[in-house]
């Protein structure tokens, strides 16, 4: 046999066996894999990995403390190697001698990144951690937990979470994992004996995957978002709609949004999955909506040709539930409705449900003017839900934009602005289409010094940013910081971003107090 036919039974064989790891039993043992990245997602694959009895190296670009204790753990619990630094995620690294069988990435790696692109020229498969995830959710003597997926541009996490809630209020173990934070890979290894992941993915994550069969699926809403790491707002679309492949019992989607129907329509289901729409205005057969202030079901029932089940009320979502708010609710009931929860559970998750920091939080009241936290807006269309929950809006905006244009945005918005204060790096976009489309609203720009990092000092960064916003405010309006864009110019993380936030305004109260006395 010549050494080509030896190389293609040699691929044929691995092919064969790759495909065969679909639990945790399988022949994991000796696989050759290369894990990219360090981080949450990355140190939980590859902590798996070992435990499965395979050859893992891991690399990482970063030189951090935080990295380097995490290189540390690895190394003890079994890593043939873990190579830190600029110069580690330049080429493939051999294993034994030999390239990879396989990588897994952390869902942050850009396709064209140098040791993904050479992957790919050598026929090397690449698994994100969820593909790993859902190949090893099974595993004998242990229950394996049923998926329920969701994705969109903006309101995953608050989904998820009022997915997860509803599920408990219903009596099942379950639990929100994935993007939300708990790596999915983790929730698997825990002893406990989950009914359901509510798994929130990001589109990096279904870029990444392939095999996944959720019980229910849905792709909340999309918008122009991550450009830049997909190349193109058709390659993002793709990915997102992913999610819905392989669906069992139904395909969720946003009737207010033909792209979702279509992903819908396209989808590659299971026989017999349905597809189920949600609507803030009032529903359609097959739909979850909304009639006289009550969230009500037309999908789930028997009778729905000429009935609807009511849910919930609006006003269980709490003193501020925006419109976007309520398509999250409804989307969440739709996916537990589906795996079979009762209407009754789905009102108690949601009076259960605590929304999480940085999602349209309010933080104080001061002489008349309301001062809210959505820093988790970190993109068009999430900033435009938060500012449509407002009449008279301080604006504070700007960061690292992705990639994405402003225009839309600011010409729905503008006669909501009272005034713009522009934090971030570069803001120039936005303050482009700021003067194209609301020339007369005032725009704030915030000037701050550099840390010794080279990373704008943040704190002052928004203090600076909340003074400038308290003179421009007067009683009846609200001051919103719903950036648009990106934290990663002055922030470590939109959580920093908002905790900065946070504390300035308390700074501001506490002042304020203080002169008055």
């Amino acid at each position: 046999m010549s050494r080509a036919e030896n190389r293609g039974r040699d691929k044929a064989e691995l092919q064969e066996r790759l495909a065969s790891l679909t639990s945790w039993d399988a022949d994991w043992a000796g696989l050759r894999v290369l894990v990219t990245g360090i981080g949450v997602s990355g140190f939980a694959a590859a902590d798996t990995l070992i435990e499965l009895g395979a050859c893992v190296v891991v690399i990482d670009g970063s030189v951090t403390e935080r990295t380097q204790a995490q290189a540390d753990t690895l190394r003890i619990v079994g890593a043939l190697d873990v190579r830190l630094g600029p110069e580690a995620v330049q080429s493939l690294p051999l294993i034994d001698g030999e390239l990879p069988d396989l990588v897994v990435t952390s869902p942050g790696w850009r396709p064209d990144q140098a040791v993904l692109a050479a992957a790919a020229r050598k026929d090397i498969p690449v698994w994100g951690d969820v593909e790993l995830a859902w190949r090893v959710r099974t595993r004998r003597g242990k229950k394996a937990a049923d998926w329920l997926a969701v994705t969109g541009t903006n309101g995953k996490t608050t989904t998820v979470g009022m997915a997860e809630s509803m599920l408990r209020a219903a009596g099942l173990k379950a639990v929100a994992v994935g993007n939300v934070g708990k790596p999915i890979l983790d929730a698997i290894r825990e002893p406990v004996e989950y009914d359901a992941f509510v798994v929130e993915l990001s589109s990096f994550q279904l870029h990444w995957a392939e095999s996944l069969s959720p019980v229910a699926s849905v792709v909340l809403n999309v918008a122009e978002d991550h450009v830049d790491w997909h190349g193109s707002y058709g390659s993002y679309l793709a990915d997102k709609a992913k999610v819905y492949h392989n669906t069992q019992k139904a395909a969720v989607y946003n009737a207010e949004q033909i792209e979702t129907e279509r992903m819908v329509e396209e989808a590659d289901v299971i026989e017999g999955c349905r597809a189920i729409g949600f609507t803030t205005t009032t529903p359609a057969i097959s739909m979850l909506g909304v009639v006289e202030g009550l969230l009500v079901d037309r999908a789930f029932i028997a009778e729905r040709r000429d009935h609807a089940a009511e849910l919930a009320s609006i006003k269980d979502l709490g003193r501020t539930a925006p419109r976007h708010m309520v398509a999250n609710a409804l989307a969440a009931a739709a996916l537990v409705r589906a795996y079979g929860v009762e209407p009754l559970a789905v009102r108690e998750g949601l009076r259960a449900y605590l929304p999480g920091d940085h999602r349209i939080q309010p933080v104080a009241t001061l002489d008349g003017v309301e001062w809210v936290n959505d820093s988790k807006a970190t993109n068009p269309h999430a900033a435009s839900a938060s500012l449509a929950a407002f009449e008279s809006v301080v604006w504070i905006a700007g960061g690292l934009s992705k990639g994405v244009t402003y225009d839309e945005l600011v010409a729905r918005n503008s006669k909501r602005l009272k005034a713009v204060v522009l934090i971030g790096v570069d803001s120039s976009e936005l303050a482009a289409a700021l003067a194209r489309h609301a020339a007369n609203v005032p725009v704030i720009p915030v000037k701050a010094g550099q840390t010794g990092e080279d990373r704008p000092d943040g704190a002052l960064i928004m203090a600076r940013a909340v003074e400038l916003a308290a003179e421009a405010a007067g009683a009846g309006d609200t001051v919103l910081m719903a950036p648009a864009a990106a934290s990663m110019d002055q922030f470590a993380s939109y959580a920093q971003r908002g905790e900065a936030f946070v504390e300035a305004v308390r700074n501001l109260v506490e002042g304020r107090a203080q002169s008055k006395e």
